[in-house]
């Protein structure tokens, strides 16, 4: 801003206006009371009656004195004054100091100012001062300024305002600093405003000087022919010179309006290098590192940068400066240096941490990865000690590879050792010698690779192939014990079909049955565990299903236990089995409660989970895809670490000898695996357990059904007779007539089963195996009405004997038998073909039903 006033702002100061002085006497006072005394006694000697006209005339004096004094302060002419305020200390401060003081009135007139007032505003003396208003009229640019004084004034408030003064003549002008306030917080005193202005020229050359005297250090900065940069603590960049930043191909505008960090500029782990440096308290580092620069386009550059870092005394690093070397003229230039910068390439973006280390293991120099991975796992840079990185449990066996290194031993063996840190983590080291001759501080090179996710993977692998072991022994053990409990199913049918209720080893054939189908029950525990067991999928609303198991739950659980269950809104549908998942829920409960003996809480939600929801999730082995959640939580003891991983083994318990079977966890994972769901388990000793039950979402299909009535009602009846191995309620006629050609490789249970089916009237033809079968095929003159066959054979298995002999009959009526599920073998089966099931063990009276009813279908 620039003005012009109609005076010359640099002539001579002039007197400074003073106020008119003030003084008083003690002994003028001291002399008017000795008077009053003097007369009051001599009154007191005349009479009474001759001083009363005295005393009269003295108190008519006394009274018109005072009665002028009382007009002569209201009018002004006498005023009582503090007497600070005459001050002759306090008045010559303000009088001559350095900037121009005023005092306006509410009017707006001056009523004080100073000889520094007065020489800035050009007055020629107290008569010729005026306000800062009328001083700067007529300048627009000033006039400006000074109106938002004068607002600030009427308004009591501070305002600071700096305008630049045009000189006469071409002359150089002026800065000046005006600021206003009130003159005090009284009502009175607010209406008064202090005006100062001050000549800051000098100041202002000062800093134009700087200023360009910085703009000057940093062109030169900007177009030397190195680059430079600054990183503050964060990691981001504070300063790029045009140089580094022509370099990298980015707009230095851009750089300057931040945004970018250290990491975006550098190639691979680089960074890390710079961020590893060991604070030291006071000091100042410089580092030098050869790494790759990263352009924006995505191109590297070799560069040599020397990196100066300062720290605090309590150790916080400062910004860095950062001299950058191009390097990429030396590969076309010198071949040395070619080679040196290829070096350091391979050396800064292998994948392994590379170090070197003297006989104590202390870091001697390292590279990029090295110095990353030292970030995370606590490994420090140079000079600090690479064991310190190691658990002390695993800490002697990188001790002795370095110690065989040391001594120049060739073939050191690789090490994998637990790292040091809050998280499990590994990791293999290599250890190589170096030469003496060469070079004394350092004693061996030291190569490490983190091996944590490669054992997880291996670990994930080893339990996954212990499961499917353990369910395959699982599952032969219930295939050959089914046709062992068949067996006895069915003779003890013939043993209670010859016994009366009275007789008195009735009782003893009931508990042969009752045991018979306890023991049915635990084989249906290992295929659910093997994932071979018969299933009746439908589409089901879980929150319904939840809803109806919710008194069921409540009397297994006992009154100690709280139980609450939340449904998800608008639960997407699912297909699975009623019953199977009912048994779920009901383990998962019974084993909740057996955690919570002092009682707690057991809760129970659901929830939908998109595709997004769940990948954010990462359970291993869990696709991202739609699921429904059910989530089973109680506030009990918890399941410990070590044994965590143990849970959904068959017959593995931590409860007393004949307290569990060890079953019940291990058929919650098999009947989630083989509905085509995810099981997973949250626990802490003491802070509870929590199952997470992921089901697939069920996706209405069109209604388009493949020709197969036979197999699904079929796997419907097994499904049902399976719950419930109990016999059957009797029917009104269990028999029938027609040719029953009998396969089964057990030869006791294939005698008892046609016994069976010959007591009810039916023509039996029995073979041991598919090949032989296929001979009474082609021997039965009359034909065979229906083949009752085992699945898993010798020579020939069942759905290989299906296809051949369909070959020859399309319309032959078929039934498996089997300890497998039904969909263990349905694929082998040719598409489209009919069939029966009946899983194993079955009673008398559910074999010839099964029989009778598929005989009875028209072909």
């Amino acid at each position: 801003m620039t003005a012009e006033t109609d005076h010359d702002l640099t002539r001579d100061p002039v007197a400074a206006h003073e106020p008119s002085p003030r003084s008083g006497s003690i002994a003028l006072v001291l002399l008017v009371a000795a008077g009053l005394v003097a007369v009051a006694v001599g009154l007191m000697t005349l009479g009474r009656a001759q001083a009363q006209p005295y005393i009269l005339g003295i108190l008519a004096v006394l009274a018109m004195v005072g009665l002028f004094n009382l007009f002569a302060f209201a009018a002004g002419i006498i005023r009582f004054v503090d007497r600070n305020l005459d001050d002759p200390v306090m008045g010559r401060i303000a009088d001559h100091a350095f900037d121009g003081l005023a005092v306006t009135d509410p009017r707006g007139h001056v009523v004080y100012s100073n000889a520094a007032y007065l020489t800035l505003t050009g007055a020629t003396g107290p008569q010729d001062v005026r306000p800062v208003e009328r001083v700067f009229i007529g300048n627009p640019d000033v006039s400006e300024a000074v109106f938002r004084l004068l607002k600030a004034a009427r308004e009591g408030k501070r305002q600071q305002e700096e305008v630049r003064i045009s000189g006469q003549d071409g002359s150089q002008g002026r800065w000046l600093r005006m600021r206003v306030r009130p003159l005090g917080t009284g009502k009175r005193e607010a209406k008064y405003a202090v005006w100062s202005i001050a000549d800051i020229t000098r100041d202002r050359e000062r800093q134009e000087d700087v200023f360009q005297e910085l703009q000057h250090a940093i062109e030169y900065l900007d177009h030397a022919p190195c680059g430079f940069f600054s990183v503050n603590p964060a990691g981001e960049l504070a300063y790029v010179n045009a140089t580094l930043a022509n370099w990298l191909d980015y707009d230095l505008a851009e750089i300057g309006s931040g945004g970018l960090k250290l990491t975006d500029i550098v190639s691979g782990d680089g960074a890390s290098l710079l961020t590893s440096i060991v604070a030291v308290p006071g000091e100042v580092k410089t580092e030098v590192f050869d790494i790759d620069l990263r352009m924006r386009t995505g191109k590297t550059m070799p560069v040599r940068l020397y990196h100066k870092l300062a720290f605090g005394a309590d150790g916080a690093p400062g910004p860095s400066r950062t001299l950058v070397i191009s390097r990429a003229r030396d590969e076309r230039s010198d071949p040395d240096r070619a080679a040196e910068v290829r070096f350091m390439r391979f050396f800064d973006h292998t994948p392994m941490a590379i170090a070197t280390v003297d006989r104590g293991g202390n870091v001697v120099r390292a590279n990029a990865r090295y110095a990353k991975l030292g970030q995370a796992l606590g490994l420090d840079s140079a000079g600090k000690s690479i064991f310190r990185a190691v658990s002390s449990r695993d800490r002697h066996l990188l001790i002795a590879a370095i110690n065989q290194a040391a001594e120049g031993q060739a073939d050191v063996a690789p090490v994998e050792v637990a790292l040091e840190g809050a998280k499990e983590r590994w990791g293999q080291f290599f250890v190589t010698p170096v030469d003496a001759a060469e070079n004394e501080a350092e004693a061996a090179i030291v190569h490490m690779l983190e091996t944590t996710e490669r054992r997880a993977l291996e670990n994930q692998i080893n339990q996954s192939q212990k499961m499917e072991t353990v369910g395959q022994l699982a599952g032969g053990i219930a295939h050959d014990f089914n046709n062992v409990l068949s067996a006895i199913m069915m003779a003890n049918d013939f043993l209670l079909n010859a016994h009366k209720p009275t007789d008195p080893s009735f009782q003893d054939i009931m508990q042969i049955k009752q045991n018979a189908t306890r023991a049915a029950t635990l084989v249906r525990q290992l295929l659910a565990f093997s994932r071979r067991q018969t299933l009746r999928p439908q589409v089901l609303d879980l929150g319904d299903a939840l809803s109806d198991l919710a008194m069921l739950l409540r009397r297994l659980i006992g009154e100690k236990v709280k139980h609450e269950t939340i449904h998800g809104r608008d639960l997407w549908p699912v297909k699975v089995d009623v019953s199977q998942f009912e048994q779920v829920i009901v383990n998962l409960a019974v084993n909740a409660r057996d955690a919570m003996p002092d009682g707690g809480k057991l809760i129970i939600r659901t929830a939908n989970v998109t595709a997004e929801e769940a990948a954010r999730l990462a359970y291993k082995g869990m696709p991202a895809a739609d699921y429904v959640r059910i989530e089973v939580a109680d506030t009990g003891t918890g399941i410990p670490a070590d044994i965590r991983d143990k849970i959904f083994e068959p017959f593995f318990s931590t409860k007393e000898v004949g307290k569990g079977t060890g079953l019940g966890l291990s058929t919650v994972y098999g009947i989630v695996k083989q509905t085509g769901g995810f099981i997973y388990v949250d626990s802490e000793p003491g802070q509870g357990t929590s199952f997470h039950i992921f089901l697939p979402r069920h996706h209405a299909e069109p209604d388009v059904q493949v020709e197969q009535p036979a197999a699904v009602a079929g796997a419907g009846n097994g499904a049902a007779k399976e719950t419930a191995p109990a016999e059957a309620k009797p029917r009104t006629d269990l028999t029938g007539q027609g040719t029953i050609l009998l396969v089964e490789d057990e030869e006791g249970l294939r005698a008892l089963n046609a016994r069976g089916l010959r007591s009810r009237g039916y023509t039996v033809v029995e073979a041991e195996n598919g090949v032989e079968a296929m001979e009474m095929l082609e021997e039965q003159s009359g034909g065979i009405d229906l083949v009752v066959s085992d699945v898993v054979m010798p020579e020939m298995d069942g759905p290989t004997l299906l296809k051949a002999m369909r070959e020859k009959n399309p319309d032959i009526k078929f039934i498996f038998v089997s300890g497998y599920a039904e969909d263990a073998f349905e694929k082998s089966l040719p598409e489209g073909q009919q069939f029966d099931f009946l899983p194993k063990p079955f009673t008398l009276s559910q074999l010839v039903a099964a029989v009778k009813e598929t005989m009875a279908k028209v072909g």
